[in-house]
């Protein structure tokens, strides 16, 4: 991915590894196409799992419990991620995380019975993955381009291409609602492969992250017993690499903190996207008594909010810091939600207080995944992010045991909402908050020494 320049003819060579604008943008908007498509499959299938349902026969407590057992090995594939990501590479692990999206729904068009189904949907984590995988390779590509424009305003540039989860959502709902008719939803799942597949064709175009190059050679040269010289090439780049297991790496004392701070933020934060977003609609009928119909709407103008939400926190976190604009923002959308639940009774003021909800807790998702590609280092970057984005589906799980278990009791879901959704989105702010404020990535490459070539 590297323009790379040599210094005059003495050991040891000198080299600057910089990303290109042109490759800066490519790598830019096919991980926002990418992200959108992982959305339209996760979307797509919670959208059209009670047809899946209804031509089987299968009884809801059946169709919940295929949902959870897709959750537990949703997160399982997400686990594997990252550890994969940081030993093959960025630019491999991308084309893996949206080959497994494309595959995952070719093969849920064949789905034959609930333990071929939750296998298949457990294949579907990749596509989760994908926004930890982006998060790793953009912060490296953007510490090293030459698009000075795209260098300052990274957080920005980063939030552009994770908005690409609302645009996923209105995809996905549009595309369901026009082709069900027409090819049911088989032929949903089956048309949905054609954009992943041309995406993984496309990806074959993108060049590795140089931080990644440097620490691919460096390993070469300990495997040829070289050691000296690979520690001294880390060193002239100011990069680390530890042999040994990634997931033990993201655990010493120097990233231990935002560990497990992070894995907090992440676990409660999902009790606030399960009310919120993926039970949203069912909230706003049972717990507002709005109908179904224009509900939908209501939702539909939520996710703008939350589309808005994301460019709005990108510039934010960038001007004063993304730590602490995502922890105040989620808090901030503690209380949009508490007026939400308690006191808005028209739609009109539902809506509103709804879709600024959503504005300050999806927006701070810009901020929260680029300081994760942030609080560490390139040998275990890949693994931190995916690690940290896998707690989301237990956290997802427990919400949802604990709402089930307050709507038995016979809680409403105004109680269920606040105590669930409110309280974990608060307690997500307090852990962000709490994190280690951690630097942007340094401008990498230039001046830097290497010895030998570094392609």
């Amino acid at each position: 991915m590297a323009n790379l320049e040599d210094a005059p003819t003495a050991p040891p060579v000198r080299r600057t590894l910089r990303v290109s604008r042109k490759e800066t943008r490519l790598g830019t908007t096919l991980a926002l196409l990418a992200w959108i498509f992982a959305v339209y499959d996760y979307i797509m299938f919670g959208t059209l799992l009670p047809e899946i349902r209804t031509e089987y026969g299968w009884s809801e407590g059946t169709a919940t419990g295929i949902a959870t057992a897709i959750s537990v090995g949703t997160m399982v594939v997400v686990l594997g991620v990252g550890p994969l990501v940081d030993k093959i590479g960025r630019r491999r692990g991308m084309m893996v995380t949206v080959g497994g999206t494309a595959l995952a729904s070719g093969l849920t068009a064949l789905t034959m019975n609930p333990a071929y189904l939750i296998g298949v949907r457990s294949i579907a984590g990749l596509g989760i993955a994908e926004q930890s995988v982006n998060a790793t390779y953009l912060n490296e590509i953007y510490a090293a381009t030459e698009d000075d424009k795209i260098k300052k305003n990274r957080g920005f540039a980063y939030a552009v291409v994770q908005s690409g989860w609302p645009i996923g959502v209105f995809l996905a709902a549009g595309f369901v609602a026009l082709l069900l008719p027409l090819v049911g939803w088989r032929g949903v799942f089956a048309l949905a492969t054609l954009p992943a597949i041309a995406l993984v064709l496309l990806r074959r175009k993108l060049k590795e992250s140089p931080q990644f190059t440097i620490i691919e050679q460096a390993r070469a040269l300990e495997k040829q017993g070289d050691k000296v010289a690979a520690d001294s090439l880390l060193n002239t780049y100011g990069l680390r690499h530890e042999n040994g297991a990634p997931l033990r790496a993201i655990f010493a004392p120097m990233f231990r903190r935002n560990t497990i701070l992070l894995s907090v933020v992440w676990f409660f934060n999902f009790f606030g996207v399960t009310t919120f977003t993926a039970l949203g609609t069912t909230l706003l009928t049972s717990g507002k008594g709005i109908p179904f119909s224009l509900s939908l709407l209501v939702f539909m103008v939520a996710n703008i909010g939350g589309f808005l939400g994301y460019l709005t926190f990108g510039a934010i976190g960038q001007r004063f810091g993304r730590r602490g604009a995502a922890g105040v923002g989620f808090i901030i959308a503690c209380f949009f939600y508490t007026g939400m639940l308690l006191w808005a009774e028209g739609t009109v003021s539902i809506m509103v207080l709804y879709a600024l909800g959503q504005f300050f807790m999806a927006g701070p998702f810009a901020c929260l995944m680029f300081f994760m590609g942030e609080s560490y280092s390139t040998d275990c970057r890949g693994t931190g992010t995916t690690f940290l984005n896998a707690i989301g589906q237990p956290g997802s799980i427990a919400a949802g045991a604990i709402i089930t278990a307050m709507l038995v009791s016979g809680y409403d879901w105004t109680v269920t909402a606040m105590v669930v959704g409110v309280t974990g989105v608060f307690l997500s702010g307090v852990a962000m908050l709490c994190c280690k404020v951690m630097p942007q990535l340094d401008d990498f490459g230039a001046g830097h020494a290497a010895h030998g070539p570094v392609a």
